[in-house]
């Protein structure tokens, strides 16, 4: 970790009542000194005039100092607090780069806290997640782990693992000494244990991921069928232009509304044809297939009217993306005069009016249900792609000591699996991680945390 004491803006940038400015390190009570006019008693709010070289008054405000190691850093902090000027902020921060402090990185000051043992990196995740919450279950969710819960929940299925490890390897390394081992029975029993405790801890993390990141939605389908309709129906305001010419949408139209705290990311394309009639028309058309290849899910839009057996569905079929589950949506069932048809086995289809929003909850219910989002993210914790990542190659290596056990009955390898999946469950809460990871995690926060 750096030595230099680092500086930056607390607060967002712009205009404001109050700005707060922030110094961590070992040169706090030096700057502070010729800043202030004399150190200020530590936690202690005090009223101070915060001083330029010659001694003018920069700004008048509140100091606050922290001495190591009781602070968010672990180190000597020290935060401004004065009036919301960028102005009066750039002058602070570079008086107090003149007295010897640098810029601070995106996410320094929290990495200080992680690296100095004040939180792990479960918890110093939370904290970006906290202050980028769009909803107030994910504010909760995000409340949650950085309070402790994710990396308490880790802690105690990594202890489980560890006593698992304890008495396998005992076993193998003192095979020839009179040592209690523990039998077949009951190894599988101890796994299969930690096995749903695992389980049950990718359930509430992958509710936590919804309320965190959310799910994209690309909503699709040939010209005309309703689409901009839906995405305005959904969004709850006129987000796309609708007319009754076909090709009004030009561009991938994109939209972020929540379902129950859920953020939904919605994406409503230009209408996919064989032959397009334009260059312009031909770019909207190439937008829409990347967007369609990044999403969660694809609703295809089909004018029941015109349409009620889904044949441009059929059309497309081969050029929508594999990996990307697709859910029908027959629109305009308000002018159907025949049977809307079934479509192919294991396709989902829902069928809406989107002028009118008949169907809408329907439809509604159905994206949060595809997504395993229950109960408004009740009880979830806030969770990243990376953690549910490392919670999957954990489940792989406990299922891996079970197969190991029951068809081998080889220990060895039921402790190598075990210790794998310790090795995973430590790069959550960072006692296993890279330079690199830590580089990607905190260069995704704001610069003065």
């Amino acid at each position: 970790m750096s030595a230099d004491t680092i500086v930056a803006a607390a607060t967002p940038p712009g205009r404001g009542g109050i700005a707060i400015v922030r110094l961590s390190g070992h040169k706090v009570p030096a700057i502070a000194t010729p800043l202030l006019g004399a150190l200020p008693a530590p936690r202690l709010a005090t009223r101070a005039s915060f001083l330029d070289e010659a001694d003018g008054v920069i700004d008048t405000g509140i100091a606050l100092y922290f001495p190591a190691p009781h602070s968010y850093t672990g180190e000597h902090v020290l935060e401004l607090q004065g009036h919301g000027s960028p102005v009066v902020v750039e002058a602070l921060i570079g008086r107090a780069v003149a007295l010897g402090a640098r810029r601070a990185q995106p996410g320094e000051f929290t990495q200080r806290a992680y690296l100095n043992g004040k939180l792990d990196l479960a918890q110093a995740e939370a904290v970006a997640d906290l202050i980028d919450a769009a909803s107030e279950a994910a504010a909760r969710a995000a409340l949650r782990s950085l309070e402790g819960e994710f990396s308490l929940q880790v802690r105690s299925l990594g202890t489980a693992l560890a006593a698992l490890r304890v008495q396998v390897e005992a076993a193998i390394d003192f095979a020839e000494e009179e040592i209690e081992v523990l039998p077949d029975l009951a190894l599988r029993e101890q796994l299969e244990a930690a096995v749903r405790q695992l389980a049950a801890l990718r359930a509430i993390s992958g509710q936590g991921r919804l309320l965190t990141e959310g799910m994209t939605i690309v909503i699709a389908g040939p010209p005309n069928a309703g689409k901009s309709t839906l995405l305005n129906r959904l969004a709850g305001h006129e987000a796309a232009i609708v007319t009754p010419l076909p090709g009004t949408t030009r561009d991938v139209l994109r939209e972020r509304i929540q379902l129950d705290g859920m953020p939904l990311h919605l994406l409503d394309t230009a209408g996919l044809r064989a032959q397009p009639g334009d260059a312009i028309e031909a770019e909207g058309i190439r937008r829409a297939e990347a967007a369609l290849a990044r999403a969660d899910r694809i609703l295809f839009v089909i004018d029941a009217a015109a349409d009620p057996g889904a044949s441009a569905y059929e059309a497309e079929r081969a050029r929508l993306p594999a990996q990307v589950p697709v859910t029908l949506v027959f629109n305009k069932i308000d002018l159907c005069v025949s049977a809307v048809g079934r479509p192919a086995a294991g396709i989902d289809s829902i069928r809406v009016c989107a002028r009118t929003g008949e169907g809408l909850e329907t439809l509604r219910c159905h994206l949060k249900a595809s997504m395993g989002f229950a109960h408004g993210g009740e009880g979830a914790i806030s969770a990243r792609a990376r953690h549910l990542e490392v919670l999957a190659r954990c489940a792989g290596h406990l299922d891996g000591a079970v197969q190991q056990l029951a068809q081998r009955c080889a220990r060895e390898l039921v402790a190598e699996e075990l210790r794998r999946a310790q090795l995973a469950l430590g790069e959550i809460i960072g006692s296993e991680s890279s330079d690199e990871l830590l580089g990607r995690i905190f260069g995704s926060f704001c610069i003065g945390k």
